[in-house]
């Protein structure tokens, strides 16, 4: 029996980049309906008051004068957040490639959720002071949430990976 020993270096490897997108925007949408969950059951606060604060990103400060349905808030939410966790799939996929940390499953998790806490701290610590709204939903469950979404980017992207080949 041989032990083989994975090193995670970094070497040459470009990601699949649909398979990216595809599992950023799948756990993206598990995000959105975490947080929808979140602020009704638990919270107890509007269903949308998220998505006034994701709006705001594009739209300005106005968006955060209510936190009533809105469609056009809702739609330019739903763009940005696809958007956005799109993009952190990217990342995280071209990481998860690059340091092979796609040797198994436990890796792949590992650095999903590793990469879930950073991106919490880049965007409730860093981008905060762009956006100063999003400062009031720093915690636990955030970044619960993030580690989650972190993790699921991981895993799709390993899976669906390896059905590609």
């Amino acid at each position: 029996m041989e032990l083989h020993m994975h090193t995670h270096r970094w070497v040459q490897r470009s990601p699949d980049w649909t398979v990216a997108a595809v599992a950023g925007f799948a756990a993206g949408a598990v995000l959105m309906v975490l947080e929808l969950l979140w602020s009704t059951i638990i919270m107890g606060s509007s269903p949308w008051e998220t998505s006034h604060m994701v709006a705001a990103i594009v739209m300005g400060q106005d968006a955060l004068q209510s936190t009533d349905f809105n469609l056009m808030i809702v739609a330019v939410a739903l763009i940005t957040h696809y958007v956005l966790g799109i993009a952190f799939a990217l990342i995280l996929s071209a990481m998860i490639v690059s340091f092979r940390f796609d040797s198994s499953i436990g890796m792949v998790l590992l650095s999903g959720a590793v990469f879930g806490v950073v991106m919490y701290l880049f965007n409730f610590y860093g981008m905060v002071r762009f956006f100063s709204w999003f400062a009031e939903m720093r915690g636990w469950a955030t970044v619960v949430a993030h580690v989650i979404f972190g993790m699921l980017v991981a895993a799709m992207y390993w899976k669906l990976e390896q059905v590609e080949r």
